[in-house]
């Protein structure tokens, strides 16, 4: 609705290019890269192919870095994605944006990093598998609870979280280089898999997905609209190094065959010099990984959960922050409440049937929850509509150019409309694959009830908000403020 007072640049500016960059990688760098690896390279012809995908993936994700750099410089207000769709095509889709991140988006993301943490605390600890919910609604409370103390605690975690990671990165890079396998294992040996350019793409884009979260958290980033397009393209192109890197290692040190077929390929690795210490230190690794990505999506979320409060007055409880600590305590507080919801939904017994029930009142396909835990179910409901707004945001740029034409901008992204053309593409592509792979466990139908249901439900609640506005609005005056 009207703009709200409160998203330009902060005259008290906590975050500085360290913390931000910290997010990106927090968030970004969490467990796909010990995860997909083996399956990428089951879909490639050989290590060197395998290694220039990671890095022309890193090299796409840096055009849309240059991208959300342009956005973010020249409209530097908390909220990301929310405020480029509201000010390129109406409130209303930013409304849908915002409404669909807290639903569905984000919120669900914070869950499947909250079950990976716990599959990986399991065998450590002993945690049989019907109570390894509580251990992912743990962790999630736990560190929503340090966000709500305040800024400081929260960007200190996620400092401390990807410092750690970090290091643990380093472990497999030494484990990888130092203890290599001869180099005739490197090399592929002849195979009767089938390779999948398309499927191998799929799986290292969705390992890249998150570097956009830096745009969520603009106005709190000290030095102004360049400093916010510098931590962009420096954070994503160290989350590129990272993985080309890290790639590298896994195949010097396992080999290219060994590699593909691993089942746990960090811990394979870390095994070779430590033996079972290996393993454990790797189950621990992953373990600060997920905490780092839970804790850098809790805290970038409630900043644009804040922003669309004070702009829509249907949600204007998100906006709510403490006086001294500027923590958006309402906005984290919803976010982990939903969290917590889609936990029990998909995480325990209870929550399965009826999940599995309310699709057959509907007339479309069970679950079969065998194959298909907390995480995958999640991924598979979430994925297609994220790159849908990613797709609109990235459209945004043509159209904010238009509306605004003698608008500064500080940062312009280079060989316009060429580089904006080529990330619509991706966004494009990967929600094509999306969908492709919900239809490939027979869940498509429910993926379509679902973001059906909650696009009604958007639409809906913004068109309350917008008569609580005109209820608010002296007659003869606008609605909407013109900036």
């Amino acid at each position: 609705m009207t703009r709200s007072t409160d998203d330009g640049p902060s005259h008290h500016a906590s975050l500085g290019m360290w913390d931000v960059v910290s997010i990106m990688i927090g968030i970004v760098v969490g467990v796909s890269i010990y995860e997909t690896p083996p399956f990428m390279l089951q879909n490639v012809s050989g290590p060197w192919i395998a290694l220039a995908l990671w890095a022309l993936c890193g090299v796409l994700s840096l055009i849309g870095a240059l991208c959300f750099a342009e956005l973010a410089s020249t409209y530097p207000h908390s909220g990301g994605d929310y405020v480029y769709l509201s000010r390129a095509f109406g409130p209303w889709l930013g409304f849908q944006f915002g409404w669909f991140q807290l639903a569905a988006i984000r919120t669900a993301n914070i869950a499947m990093m909250g079950f990976v943490f716990a599959d990986y605390a399991a065998p450590l600890w002993g945690v049989p598998e019907g109570r390894r919910w509580i251990w992912t609604a743990g962790a999630v409370v736990a560190l929503s609870l340090l966000n709500v103390l305040g800024i400081v605690f929260g960007k200190g975690t996620q400092n401390a979280l990807t410092l750690a990671k970090v290091i643990g990165l380093a472990g497999i890079l030494i484990a990888g280089f130092g203890w290599p396998q001869p180099l005739a294992t490197v090399e592929p040996s002849v195979s009767t898999r089938t390779p999948s350019l398309a499927n191998a793409l799929v799986v290292v884009f969705l390992a890249y997905g998150g570097w956009n979260d830096a745009a969520f958290v603009a106005a709190e980033v000290r030095g102004g609209p360049r400093a916010i397009a510098r931590a962009l393209i420096l954070g994503t192109a160290a989350i590129t190094l990272i993985y080309v890197f890290i790639n590298a290692a896994f195949l010097w040190g396992l080999g290219f065959e060994s590699a593909s077929q691993s089942k746990a390929i960090a811990s394979d690795l870390l095994a070779r010099p430590l033996g079972d210490w290996g393993k454990r230190a790797m189950s621990v690794l992953v373990m600060i990984s997920a905490l780092g990505a839970i804790n850098g999506m809790l805290f970038s979320g409630s900043r644009m959960y804040a922003t669309m409060g004070r702009d829509h007055p249907v949600f204007a409880w998100l906006g709510r922050s403490h006086g001294r600590t500027r923590t958006p305590w309402a906005a984290l507080l919803a976010q982990t409440a939903i969290s917590l919801i889609m936990i029990g939904m998909v995480g325990t017994q209870a929550g399965r049937t009826l999940v599995n029930y309310w699709l057959a009142s509907a007339g479309l396909p069970l679950v079969k929850w065998q194959g298909h835990g907390g995480f995958e179910i999640l991924m598979v409901f979430t994925t297609p509509v994220f790159w849908l707004f990613f797709f609109l945001a990235a459209l945004s740029l043509f159209a904010l150019r238009r509306r605004d034409p003698n608008l500064p901008r500080p940062f312009s992204v280079p060989l316009y409309p060429l580089l904006p053309l080529i990330f619509c593409g991706i966004c494009a592509y990967m929600i094509y694959a999306g969908i492709t792979y919900a239809h490939k466990i027979d869940l498509l139908g429910g993926l379509l009830a679902v973001v059906g249901f909650l696009a009604v439900a958007g639409l809906v609640l913004y068109r309350l908000s917008l008569r609580m506005v005109r209820l608010r609005t002296p007659a003869g005056k606008s609605v909407f403020r013109p900036d």
